[in-house]
């Protein structure tokens, strides 16, 4: 029986394929990615799959740095289903998409400056839609490493994790100020102002505006000036990461006042804001980045220098996400619902922090629990150490990062009791 052509075609491909499939085995070919190795946990991630594996009922995950209900729940704002409703009929189209993000710069950097200010007009800002707060720091280490290619970035100990992990990958050498003093659990003043007078001049430093993560320590309004006075000697570039805007006080004003300060010293500045957090956007990734320039001019040539390095890096930005914030800061009375809602927000957080706080003090404690409401924010900075953090977890199924940082928007009414119970177990030998 004679065998078809292509079968005799096709047997040969096959064992032709096998011998070089076997040939690439042992030359290697086949291991390109073999040296490749497993990359750490990311430390707020790991603790939400820690959380996730616990099969106890009384588990708590106080990881997450997201904003939740009373009831442990994410929150869609009203506002928000307010702007989805006004923008159902768009159609969300590329041609649209440079004055959407436009208008959500124009409309961040009033959030930040205040209303009255005349920048946007004088078209002194550069603005860049971003991907969160993640990838406006990560365009700015960038934008510093092309033009400023000697310089270092100075980060507060202890500082967001990734931070770090943002500048490095940018190839953007770290440098570190103090700022938490341990004992106190409190601003450690004095040596801020030594670092900041002792790095050399023109340096960039990243300031935490508000609610700092994750110590939830901010200077004072006084401290602010003298800060800002500092670095007008130094002549020293403020990059200020702004998260929580209206989560701090329950006040975007008053938590933008660090910012305006050095406006009103007569600083450049740059500034990422995200709106992940204070607008319950966490998977729209809206963010944006702004510079505050000399002139127009200025500010046109740094604004072409940005769109060129995100054009490298994700083209071009999403345009749901924008125009639910440009359509909810554009408009009154949107904006008056959420400065509503923030507000509802920051004062849960305020009152679990007193409730914790007397809860534990109740118990009997000698540990002083001050700090619990003298921090701000979402994050309490507890002191617990990596020891305890892992007792914590291995016998009450609370989980943290590793630093002790506890995010209060996982603390409920519900829950609050057996928390601090957990706490004061823990701490009973300190």
């Amino acid at each position: 029986m004679r065998v078809p052509q292509t079968a005799v075609m096709s047997g040969r491909y096959l064992t032709n394929r096998r011998r070089v499939s076997t040939s690439r085995a042992k030359s290697g070919f086949l291991g390109w990615w073999d040296h490749v190795p497993q990359a750490p946990k990311d430390p707020i991630l790991g603790v939400t799959e820690a959380f996730l594996a616990d099969t106890s009922p009384l588990k708590i995950n106080l990881g997450v740095g997201a904003y939740r209900d009373d009831e442990g729940r994410p929150v869609v704002l009203r506002c928000v289903r307010a702007a989805e409703a006004r923008i159902a009929g768009a159609q969300l189209l590329e041609s649209i998409s440079t004055a959407a993000s436009t208008k959500l710069v124009e409309r961040s950097v009033q959030l930040l400056y205040g209303m009255d200010v005349d920048i946007v007009k004088q078209k002194r800002v550069s603005g860049i839609q971003a991907l969160s707060g993640t990838g406006a720091c990560r365009l700015f280490a960038e934008f510093q490493r092309r033009f400023y290619p000697e310089s270092h970035i100075y980060l507060p100990i202890p500082t967001w994790s990734n931070h770090h992990n943002i500048w490095r990958d940018a190839q953007v050498p770290i440098r570190t100020f103090r700022y938490y003093h341990a004992d106190s659990k409190g601003l450690h003043f004095a040596a801020l102002m030594d670092d900041i007078k002792n790095a050399p001049d023109r340096s960039f430093f990243l300031l935490h505006p508000c609610a700092h993560n994750p110590t939830g320590i901010d200077p004072t309004e006084e401290q602010w000036r003298e800060i800002s006075y500092q670095f007008k000697v130094k002549n020293h570039f403020p990059f200020f990461d702004m998260a929580y805007q209206g989560l701090a006080s329950g006040d975007p004003d008053r938590d933008a006042k660090a910012v305006r300060i050095f406006f009103e010293d007569g600083h450049l500045i740059g500034c990422s804001q995200s709106f992940a957090k204070i607008m319950g956007l966490y998977g729209h990734r809206v963010g944006c980045l702004s510079i505050l320039s000399g002139d127009e001019m200025q500010a046109t040539a740094i604004r072409s220098q940005l769109r060129l390095i995100a054009r490298a890096m994700y083209s071009s930005p999403p345009v749901h996400g924008s125009f639910l914030v440009s359509t909810i800061l554009g408009d009154q009375d949107l904006k008056a619902l959420w400065e509503e809602e923030v507000k509802v927000m920051a004062n849960r957080i305020i009152k679990m922090r007193t409730t914790l706080r007397r809860t534990l003090e109740k118990m009997g404690s000698s540990v002083n629990w001050e700090h619990i409401t003298n921090q701000v924010g979402m994050f309490w900075f507890s002191g617990l150490s990596p020891q305890q953090v892992d007792e914590m977890a291995k016998k009450f199924h609370v989980y943290m990062t590793h630093d002790g940082r506890i995010s209060m928007a996982g603390v409920t009414r519900s829950n609050v009791d057996y928390l601090a119970t957990a706490i004061h177990e823990i701490t009973k030998s300190d």
